[in-house]
């Protein structure tokens, strides 16, 4: 397609996804919850099509030279797609946010006004190789009434085209417009140009994935923008830490999915604990197989305990490495500490480990982030785990929504006011 075929192409889906919406906004929450367990069903009914469709995903994606923790993202498996079910029941089980009355009050003229949510409209979801965001989105948008457009990445082509047939035919299944999920099969770098400056079809565009993917819808939109979350996240181990405890917090905020953008890229150290804890973690973190690059005081430690550290450079504290790779930094305080999550960080995740109650105070205070933890990993910074069934992004701004975005930041309000023949004078 040339780009006039392509924008006509992307307008013909948004514009379906726009008729669609007005049945969904609609919906009563029973509908809707019938419909999730529908795709549900879907999903689990054609679970070896989907796999069959993300091998030859993955098997592309190894041809081509991809980095083994950007294949994990894209690797479907039966326990992932149980994963998908389980967020799908999870959402469903949830209150329904659509027509909750947020305030209500009257006004000396005898006005009754009330702030009712209700749902965005039609959302473009811009993603890279996550194919398990094609169910979230559609669960999130579909729940809260809204019609979903999703264009994902090239690489996970095959899988999210089986993934959204499955959701359609569960949807269709329950008498709903199927169209309310909409998916650009066509992956061309013009779609999602097309699909942000669709001013009229389009009311929210959400871009995850890497920050080149996230600085460019925010640059070019002319609709508006969730901008969600790069992930420099640190772990700050403070004077006053239970050692085991930050091992632990540590290892997992790093290991246990290191390809997240929830995951911890930086390890800073106060001075006072440096050389009783970095050869533990250290021996910790590299029998994962994780690469470590330290400054030069973490650096010696390091090796003295006989680990191959590497040393680091300014780069290091600024790079979201999404592997094992961890930069490692002494603090001399934690002012400094705060200092340097103010210069690096990316107001995604951050935490401290310390049995100092002022100075987690004093962190959770001062830090500027979307989630900041006092002796628990980063990891947990995840709708799933934070009681929302699933999440649609995590926001790192601070407009209209912050952190892991559920069913109420999928939704805005309207004004409803009832009188009895007033007029202004």
């Amino acid at each position: 397609m040339n780009r006039d075929e392509l924008r006509a192409y992307v307008l013909a889906k948004a514009q379906a996804a726009r008729e669609a919406a007005g049945a969904w906004a609609t919906a009563d929450t029973a509908r809707k919850n019938a419909a999730l367990r529908a795709i549900g069903e879907a999903l689990i009914q054609d679970e070896q099509e989907i796999l069959a469709a993300n091998r030859r995903d993955v098997d592309q994606a190894r041809e081509a030279g991809m980095a083994e923790s950007r294949i994990d993202r894209l690797t479907l498996t039966p326990a992932r797609i149980r994963a998908m079910v389980e967020g799908l029941t999870q959402v469903e089980a949830l209150p329904d946010p659509v027509g909750e009355v947020v305030e209500r009050w009257t006004r000396p003229n005898g006005l009754r006004i009330e702030r009712v949510r209700v749902p965005m409209g039609v959302i473009a979801m811009i993603y890279e190789a996550r194919p398990n965001v094609t169910v979230d989105a559609a669960a999130l948008a579909l729940k809260t009434g809204n019609a979903v457009v999703l264009r994902g990445g090239s690489d996970a082509v095959h899988s999210n085209g089986a993934l959204v047939r499955a959701i359609r035919r569960g949807i269709a299944s329950v008498g709903l417009p199927e169209d309310a999920v909409q998916w650009l099969e066509r992956t061309e770098r013009d779609t999602v140009d097309h699909l942000i400056t669709a001013r009229g079809y389009v009311d929210l565009a959400i871009p995850r994935g890497g920050a080149s993917l996230i600085e460019r819808v925010v640059a070019q939109a002319t609709v508006p923008v969730i901008e969600t979350g790069v992930g420099n996240c640190h772990v700050y181990v403070d004077r006053a830490a239970d050692l085991e405890m930050a091992v632990r917090i540590t290892v997992n905020a790093k290991t246990s999915r290191p390809s997240v953008c929830n995951a911890a890229e930086t390890l800073l150290v106060h001075r006072d604990v440096m050389e009783a804890f970095l050869p533990q973690v250290g021996h910790a973190l590299t029998a994962r197989g994780v690469t470590l690059r330290a400054c030069p005081r973490a650096l010696g430690i390091l090796r003295d305990a006989g680990l191959g550290a590497e040393p680091a450079d300014e780069s290091d504290w600024a790079t979201e490495y999404l592997d094992l790779v961890m930069a490692v930094r002494v603090m001399d305080s934690l002012d400094e500490a705060l200092a340097h999550i103010r210069r690096y960080g990316t107001k995604h995740s951050e935490a401290i480990v310390t049995e100092d109650a002022a100075a987690a105070t004093r962190f959770l205070t001062e830090v500027d982030a979307a989630a900041v933890y006092h002796n628990a990993s980063t990891r947990f910074t995840d709708g799933f785990e934070f009681g929302f069934g699933a999440e649609i992004g995590i926001s790192t701004q601070k407009l209209h929504a912050r952190g892991p975005m559920g069913l109420r930041e999928l939704t805005s309000y309207k004004y409803v006011v009832r009188g009895s023949g007033q007029v202004r004078a």
